[in-house]
């Protein structure tokens, strides 16, 4: 405000703008903006002021709107940075994507790529090829830009870049579409370092969202609830409303039914992506209380659309929800859908159920097999259930009781008690007694505590710590007494060794 040329105020309050988004002050960037727009005219600053815009609207969930301000920011920017029209082009076919909008069309209109391309290149023809292509004719693209991507090496700097390179934006989608956990993980894991060290609140609050989701697949609902529970804190302190998609997958594991709303809501905001992962998560609560027919619906709705993502994980919720009413063809059209996918183990894993589920038994023994080679513990553990039950249903008790009481402890352990309770039941139904566990017992770390012991652990100070938790200190201090008492442990170092 005390530059006294108006060109230079208008790029330093631009500036600032981009730094009030980063930090979560979204009101605050929007109102700087505003200020720029009255500068005096810049067919360049114009365009980044849309690509801004279109950030913010991303931010806020109104994606809907963010899409076509993105797209327009990337051809208006391409006379000027074609580098950077590029990226925006990547970003706005990602808000296209979560707005569930027609996306083959813009995903053509993209810039050229640099000579040689860059992995934010490849990850955009991954996905262009995807969405105009499918499936078959994107698997060499999507394995060539993970490989890149892997590969980056990217500082804090290059906060703007990190939710479309490692982020469920557009890399996490790659990773996922190629069926590769372990690197959907990493991403999310790099992409929360990164947005701590930025003290980039936004981007964390998507970040931490993505993680959790990762954790909740990978069975270790006391890590998804620290990450939800940050989140939460995140939002407290920047007035930013929670992102809170990873609590849908958790209340559907839970038996709790946020879905049904949320899908609602987000088809009427036009938050196309959201509604259909509320539909994904309603097919998985269903499952687990037994209600097949209404899973098999909420499943088909998400297989239907064939999107990106959901529309294959969905396959396993649908086929087992169909096999439990009676419609084999559904069965076998999530079955013929599954052969387009790469192998990895986790699809395998899916095949193989999928294949079970259609009249071949062998599948449950060899999807079993398959995600014990992965960090899948829900995955596994449901393998394990099905295969109890079938087992069960054909009269082999004792090999059933076997494979239920590994479902019925690990169902518990990964928090996820009505699917547990489908393993309680089986086993009662062959002759056995089964005490029912909960998943916290009482010397079990509580989300923050666990959050706290994590921090500790990788060297973090307690007033570190408590910048990034919004506590103090001597918060910080009291439940690393705690932690101490149950995790059995006398100091920090010790820490670094145990297990929680």
């Amino acid at each position: 405000m005390l530059t006294p040329e108006p060109g230079r105020r208008a790029s330093r309050e631009l500036a600032a703008a981009k730094a009030k988004r980063d930090a979560g002050a979204l009101d605050a960037s929007l109102r700087l903006l505003s200020a720029v727009e009255a500068g005096p005219p810049d067919e360049r600053r114009s365009a980044e002021i849309e690509h801004l815009r279109g950030h913010i609207a991303f931010d806020q969930r109104r994606v809907a709107e963010a899409a076509p301000l993105l797209f327009s920011a990337a051809r208006r920017l391409t006379p000027f940075d074609a580098d950077l029209a590029r990226e925006t082009h990547l970003e706005a076919l990602s808000a296209a994507i979560w707005a569930g909008s027609p996306l083959a069309d813009a995903a053509r209109t993209a810039p050229p790529p640099r000579t040689p391309p860059c992995a934010l290149d490849l990850v955009l023809e991954a996905l262009t090829t995807r969405v105009t292509s499918g499936y078959a004719a994107a698997v060499p693209h999507m394995t060539r830009a993970l490989d890149e991507v892997r590969a980056l090496k990217i500082s804090t700097e290059d906060i703007s870049r990190m939710p479309w390179l490692f982020g469920y934006r557009a890399g996490g989608i790659v990773a996922s579409e190629m069926w590769d956990f372990d690197t959907r993980r990493a991403f999310a894991q790099q992409q929360v370092r990164m947005a701590r060290d930025a003290g980039a609140l936004v981007q964390l609050q998507f970040a931490l969202n993505f993680l959790a989701d990762n954790e909740l697949l990978a069975g270790e609902p006391t890590a998804a609830q620290a990450l939800i529970e940050e989140d939460r804190r995140i939002s407290e302190v920047t007035g930013t409303p929670p992102v809170a998609y990873a609590v849908l997958l958790q209340a559907a594991y839970r038996g709790e039914d946020l879905a049904t709303a949320t899908a609602a809501q987000a088809r009427s905001e036009g938050q196309g992506r959201l509604a259909t992962i509320a539909d994904w998560t309603l097919a998985i609560l269903h499952n687990g209380l037994g209600r097949h027919d209404l899973a098999r619906d909420a499943a088909l709705r998400v297989f239907n659309e064939d999107s990106l993502v959901y529309s294959c994980l969905v396959a396993t919720e649908l086929a087992e929800a169909a096999s439990r009413t009676g419609d084999s063809a559904l069965v076998s059209e999530a079955l013929q859908r599954s052969s387009a996918w790469v192998d990895t183990d986790w699809s395998l894993g899916i095949k193989a159920r999928l294949r079970a589920l259609n009249g071949s038994p062998d599948g449950f023994s060899e999807s079993i097999t398959h995600f014990a080679r992965t960090a899948l513990k829900g995955e596994l553990a449901r393998a394990h259930l099905l295969y109890g039950e079938w087992l069960r249903r054909e009269g082999q008790r004792v090999e059933a009781r076997d494979h239920l009481r590994t479902a019925h402890e690990m169902l518990t352990a990964c928090g996820m008690p009505t699917f547990a309770d489908r393993a309680h039941r089986e086993l009662q139904a062959t002759g056995e007694t089964v005490r029912k566990r909960t998943s916290e017992p009482t010397d079990e770390l509580t989300a923050q505590e666990y959050q706290i012991a994590r921090l500790a652990r990788e060297g973090y100070s307690n007033p570190e710590i408590g910048t990034r938790l919004f506590i103090s200190p001597r918060t910080v201090e009291w439940h690393l007494r705690k932690v101490f008492g149950k995790v059995g442990v006398t100091s920090r170092r010790q820490l670094r060794d145990a297990t929680f």
